[in-house]
């Protein structure tokens, strides 16, 4: 399907099965349609083999469906002036130099989410593109995540955008350099050790710029046409633009659009948007064929590419998205946690001690998917909860003073939670710079605060060396267990174990205090004797002069019973403070 480049030429098919008749018009014909009239084949396609074409030309099918005279760019093209031009014939050949990156093990990931329009631009005028995302990897290899989540970039209306209003699903974003700088990105990541994951839009299309939209001429009920449903179905939050999940044309341009990213562009996951919407029209109302997409899509990815990852953003707690098809389930290797991001930044953005109540955080720590802590992937922040009337978790906690002493000090606080906790742990860009207020596709990060805000940047990189157990020493943060060992209802402190197998080098406590009182010689119990050696302090100087640097050194366990455990310890402990301690 779609345009097919080889030694003589240029073959192009289309599906328009309710055409009269469809000519392929472009620069290898002067867009004349006498020149380039299709041959009709079996299922509505159709089909013409073009010997004057080439790569690089522009083109567009002409479709006539009675008095309709149509001109529409082709669904599968990969490349397109913009989102209301032409269709251009890509070159599919790049070397990307024996480029044979594996992904990391699902619990050694730390993901980074991203917008490419925003992240770094060279240009004030201009939204950022590949390129400017190409120079800001080295701030990120130094930071230590180890896969991007870009937000999406198929050819969206316009230049600026999220990313979520998709007018050509396989083609590349023009603004953000086309798919050959796609390729660039996809292959430099991988030489630094970031996997990419990409967010796909499958719960609706367009609606601006959509030449999918009664693509042949017929429709039903004034709506969409062959690619879309016709019914009460097509209605989404976005417009009358859901596909028809039933239609098998439309099941296998999905279907193809998603290994497409795996084949061509060698991603390693992909991260599929709103899945509520495909599953379901409102929530209420099953869609048995979305469901069923979603079965199909990921069993052949993972049938192929047996270490992708495919994340669901879905949002209702329900098991049955991360559930192996044979029981059921959709089968996504994960989906984003509604149950750790809400009540953990109602948590730390509460006005005041009293309204912080530890049964959320502890219910956060312990939500999981099917018994499997890495069915989840855990956050503060991404596009959604920093926007759309909410803020950045520093701005949440203090509109008036987002760089000041408390927004700084439970913003890492929860930046140390989603770290520390079980789970795939995901920042959103910025976090690592203190980035306040709100997210919008117009501005580029604060980059200046690298400068400004030095310590918040290294406290974010000795968490992530932490929680990748990059020096040895705190594999348990990688491990599924995980035991809550103190819980200070009254005075706002929270112990937690985290370990794999257990032992030296494994088990990993974590000591946190939510409230603005510091504490002396605190005592908590402690999963085993010896010494427990301090790996990490939230609360050290050497990150803020807002923080105060309250005394705290390592643990020597003791043979007093605490919290119903054979031993404890005592520990200094700053207000809003994380520690991290670990065997010695």
């Amino acid at each position: 399907m779609g345009p097919m480049p080889h030694d003589s030429g240029v073959a192009f098919r289309v599906w328009a099965p309710n055409a009269d008749r469809v000519s392929v018009v472009g620069d290898f014909n002067d867009w004349d349609a006498g020149n380039g009239a299709m041959e009709a084949e079996p299922g509505g396609c159709w089909y013409r083999d073009c010997a004057e074409a080439v790569i690089g030309d522009q083109y567009k099918y002409e479709i006539v469906n009675g008095d309709q005279v149509l001109r529409r760019v082709d669904p599968r093209v990969r490349e397109v002036v913009n989102s209301v031009g032409n269709g251009i014939v890509h070159d599919p050949d790049f070397d990307w130099q024996d480029d044979d990156f594996e992904i990391a093990n699902w619990n050694e990931l730390v993901i980074y989410e991203t917008h490419v329009g925003t992240f770094r631009r060279s240009d004030d005028d201009s939204p950022g593109d590949f390129e400017d995302l190409i120079a800001g990897l080295d701030h990120l290899k130094k930071l230590g995540v180890n896969a991007l989540q870009i937000m999406p970039i198929a050819e969206f209306a316009g230049d600026l955008s999220w990313g979520y209003n998709p007018a050509h699903i396989y083609a590349i974003e023009s603004a953000y350099g086309g798919p050959r700088q796609f390729k660039r990105l996809v292959r430099e990541a991988h030489r630094r050790g970031f996997a990419v994951i990409l967010d796909v839009v499958y719960n609706h299309f367009g609606p601006s710029d959509l030449d999918l939209w009664q693509f042949d001429g017929w429709h039903e009920n004034d709506k969409g046409g062959i690619y879309f449903y016709n019914d009460q179905r097509s209605t989404t939050p976005w417009g009358d633009t859901r596909p028809d999940y039933g239609r098998g044309e439309v099941r296998a341009f999905i279907r193809d659009n998603a290994m497409m990213w795996f084949d061509d562009y060698h991603v390693d996951g992909l991260r599929y948007d709103m899945t509520l919407y495909i599953r379901s029209v409102d929530g209420a109302q099953d869609i048995p064929d979305g469901w069923g997409l979603t079965q199909w899509v990921n069993r052949e990815i993972y049938e192929k590419y047996p270490k992708a990852i495919t994340i669901a953003e879905d949002l209702q707690n329900n098991d049955y998205l991360t559930k192996p098809q044979e029981d059921g389930g959709a089968g996504f290797s994960t989906q984003w946690d509604a149950g750790f991001v809400h009540p953990v930044r109602d948590v730390l953005i509460a006005p005041d001690d009293g309204a912080r109540d530890l049964h959320k955080i502890i219910g956060a720590l312990e939500h999981q998917y099917n018994g499997r802590p890495f069915q989840r992937v855990v956050y503060t922040e991404s596009h959604d909860e920093v926007a759309n009337g909410k803020s950045r978790v520093p701005s949440e906690i203090d509109e008036a003073d987002p760089d000041g002493r408390f927004a700084k000090k439970r913003s890492v606080l929860g930046a140390a939670l989603t770290l520390t906790a079980p789970g795939i742990p995901m920042l959103f860009q910025g976090q690592e710079l203190l980035q306040d207020g709100w997210f919008q596709d117009t501005e580029e990060l604060d980059w200046e605060n690298r400068e400004k805000y030095p310590g918040i940047l290294r406290l974010y990189r000795d968490l992530i060396a932490l929680r990748r157990n990059r020096e040895g020493q705190t594999r348990g943060l990688t491990g599924e267990r995980l035991q809550i060992l103190h819980a200070n209802h009254h005075d706002k402190v929270l112990a937690f174990r985290r370990w794999d197998q257990g032992g030296s080098d494994d088990d990993t406590v974590v000591l946190m205090n939510f409230s603005h009182t510091a504490f002396e010689a605190y005592r908590f119990g402690l999963p085993a004797d010896g010494k427990w050696t301090l790996r990490f302090n939230s609360d050290a100087e050497t990150y803020s002069d807002h923080f105060d640097g309250h005394p705290v050194g390592d643990i020597a366990a003791e043979e007093h019973r605490y919290d119903g455990l054979e031993f404890s310890g005592v520990s200094n402990l700053g207000a809003y403070a994380a520690l991290i301690f670990s065997k010695a």
